[in-house]
């Protein structure tokens, strides 16, 4: 699979001792998809993607709908979208998305974390040539699934790109999945293509694609996986996306 997939999957393994800090960004990315478009996952897509991810980071029920209700409170915190642009070392370029209740706050911690680790923050939108915004979902492959005949079916509604994976998983075995990748305004289009198909999402985000990847020496990555370390870290944080390969 190449060191590219063992990157990821030593990112994945590393992930499961920080529950603790993915569910409340899990919690606050429902909270805010609520407030926006209502309580009702059936009436408010954003939502009910929220949840799917949610669910697929094992999220407890009673945390989802915690977060939920939490949209309806009187005192609940008006939480805002942001996005840097940043830089590190080797060529590494990043963009980060945080969700706050407090930019002065969240920006002061991107800036110590980036000062401290070899990053800078840049100008925003200076890497918009850098990458592209697609759609990503992710799912199971079933034996009986025809990845080909998958492919032919989705094009109408967006489809890209297609590509077969594993998952590593926490007892050392790698579940087959399937990744597919199209035009971030054809989000709708596909989630819905791919429900009506019977087909169980497991993850499903508007992710940025690098347009030219960089390859790493190993030492390299490890220096940079610190920056991004720190950066998840922080309770604001909610992705970050990088041009490694």
């Amino acid at each position: 699979m190449g060191r590219a997939f063992e990157y990821r999957k030593a990112a994945k393994m590393k992930r499961w001792g920080t529950m603790s800090r993915v569910f409340p960004k899990l919690g606050k990315i429902i909270t805010m998809a609520a407030k926006e478009g209502g309580q009702d996952p059936d009436m408010n897509p954003k939502l009910r993607t929220a949840i799917l991810n949610a669910k697929a980071q094992n999220m407890p029920k009673d945390n989802i709908e915690a977060a939920i209700k939490r949209a309806a409170a009187k005192d609940a915190a008006d939480i805002k979208e942001l996005t840097y642009d940043v830089k590190a070392h080797h060529g590494v370029q990043m963009i980060v998305e945080c969700a706050t209740d407090n930019n002065t706050r969240t920006v002061a911690n991107v800036k110590a974390i980036l000062a401290r680790n070899g990053g800078e923050m840049l100008t925003s939108g200076s890497l918009n040539f850098m990458f592209t915004k697609k759609s990503v979902f992710v799912f199971d492959k079933t034996e009986d699934m025809d990845i080909e005949e998958l492919e032919l079916d989705l094009i109408d509604y967006g489809l890209e790109e297609i590509e077969e994976d594993v998952e590593p998983q926490e007892n050392g075995d790698d579940t087959p999945i399937v990744r597919i990748y199209g035009e971030f305004t054809s989000f709708g289009e596909l989630s819905k293509a791919l429900e009506e198909k019977g087909i169980e999402i497991k993850s499903a985000k508007i992710e940025y694609i690098a347009n030219t990847p960089v390859e790493l020496t190993d030492e390299q990555m490890e220096e940079i996986d610190v920056l991004i370390d720190k950066l998840e870290e922080d309770e604001d944080v909610q992705n970050v996306y990088t041009n490694i390969n």
